[in-house]
C-alpha cells in the first residue's frame, strides 16, 4: 500500500505520517518503509549538525507500518493505539538519507489488544527491534 492508501487506514496526516509504503506478506507477516529527508520536524534539534532519527519515532513508524496487519479490524469507529513498547533495542543510528525498512508478524491477539515483534533496518543492518502492543479503541472523531 502507498500513502494513500494508507491514509484510508491510518488517522495519521503529515508531518505525522512516517510511513511511505507497508504491505501483508504472503505469510502473515508485514513491511513497510519509510525514507527520511532531513527536513522532518523531529530533525529540527536533534541534533544540530549531525541529525539523527529519535528511536520514539522509530517507534512511531514501526507502529504505522504495522497496522495493515489489522487493516481489516479498522474501521472509522476504531483507532489503534499504542499500549505497551517492550524490549527495545535501538543499534545504530538513522540519519537523513537513510530507508528504513521495518519487518514484523503478529505474537498474539486478545482483542481489543494486538502484540507485534518487530526489527528495523537500514541497508540490512538492524537499528531497531523490540515488542509492541496496541488496542482497538473507540475512535472520538467520528
Amino acid at each position: 500500500m502507498n500513502r494513500d492508501e494508507l491514509k484510508k487506514i491510518l488517522p495519521h496526516r503529515e508531518p505525522m505520517l512516517l510511513v511511505d509504503e507497508a504491505d501483508v506478506n504472503e505469510d502473515g507477516t508485514f513491511t513497510g518503509s519509510y525514507t527520511v529527508k532531513g527536513d522532518e520536524f523531529f530533525l529540527q534539534g536533534h541534533f544540530p549538525g549531525n541529525p539523527i532519527v529519535p528511536g520514539v519515532m522509530l517507534c512511531e513508524m514501526m507502529a504505522q507500518s504495522s497496522v495493515v496487519l489489522f487493516k481489516e479490524d479498522v474501521g472509522e469507529d476504531k483507532l489503534f493505539v499504542y499500549t505497551g513498547i517492550n524490549n527495545v533495542k535501538f543499534r545504530e543510528s538513522v540519519r537523513p538519507g537513510n530507508t528504513v525498512v521495518f519487518h514484523g508478524e503478529i505474537t498474539r491477539v486478545k482483542k481489543p489488544f494486538y502484540f507485534i515483534h518487530g526489527l528495523a533496518t537500514v541497508n540490512g543492518k538492524r537499528c531497531m527491534e523490540g515488542d509492541f502492543s496496541f488496542a482497538a479503541v473507540a475512535n472520538q472523531s467520528k
